[in-house]
């Protein structure tokens, strides 16, 4: 209720009301609702393997439906599953081939859950931030094109600098790790039972397959805006046919020519 005063208050809103102080009422509300019945939910699952992958297949779901709302609302959405599956898939396989968490729900399914979300994070961030830059930069890559520059090449030279700073959390909590926070997992781990220097090496792989993860969502997630697949509802430059190239540049010879 503190937190839904101070956004009403301050109008923390895009539109200067106080829209998004319900949204975080309706966020506490199902965040409530959803940690209930994925507790029961997980308590299944620990005595039914055959559930696991059905488990960990919701939450890869949910997160790519999540990311690709956040980035655009056209019929592009879905490709958000690309780049949180080409992250968490290596991860995870990783992590059950050196033994390091074994194949059981009520260990697989937290650290799962923290490399998927830490996907959608990304690419979410690197998505929104990508296209925001075309969109505001859209004459440079008209540029890029009239000069004979492939489409994919210019837009992905525009929206690089943009994508990497989808990175920069991860890197944070990375760096500050036990000097500013101790990670849900290491906590886990030790209220659970485990020494404290099994508890740090769990720790320390999630961290580093974190930022893996986080990697390579960013660089699937800038291929998949730069090539047009993902487009946030934008009009891509010089898509009226042709080889993308500025309208202009389609006029013939000598009204092209004049243009110049």
């Amino acid at each position: 209720m503190a937190a839904v005063a101070v956004v009403a208050v301050g109008r923390l809103s895009p539109d200067h009301g106080r829209s998004r102080a319900v949204e975080v009422l309706v966020a506490g509300a199902r965040a409530a609702v959803q940690l209930g019945l994925v507790s029961v939910a997980i308590g299944w699952v620990s005595g039914s393997s055959s559930a696991l992958p059905l488990f960990i297949l919701v939450m890869y779901a949910v997160a790519v439906r999540t990311a690709g709302r956040r980035i655009t609302a056209d019929s592009t959405w879905w490709h958000t599953a690309i780049p949180i599956a080409a992250g968490v898939s290596p991860a995870t396989a990783m992590l059950l081939a050196t033994g390091l968490v074994p194949l059981k729900g009520i260990a697989l399914i937290p650290i799962t859950g923290i490399l998927i979300g830490g996907a959608m994070t990304a690419t979410v961030l690197s998505g929104r931030q990508t296209l925001a830059e075309l969109k505001q930069r859209h004459g440079e890559v008209e540029a890029a094109l009239a000069i004979g520059m492939v489409e994919r090449d210019a837009r992905i030279e525009i929206a690089r600098p943009s994508a990497s700073e989808a990175l920069i959390p991860g890197l944070d909590q990375t760096r500050t790790v036990g000097l500013v926070t101790l990670p849900g997992a290491f906590v886990g781990m030790l209220l659970g039972g485990a020494s404290p220097l099994a508890a740090g090496a769990v720790q320390l792989f999630v961290l580093v397959a974190l930022m893996a993860v986080q990697a390579i969502a960013v660089a699937v997630t800038l291929e998949l805006v730069a090539r047009g697949r993902l487009t946030g509802g934008q009009r891509r430059p010089g898509s009226a046919g042709g080889r993308h190239r500025p309208r202009w540049w389609r006029q013939g010879p000598l009204r092209r020519t004049r243009a110049s």
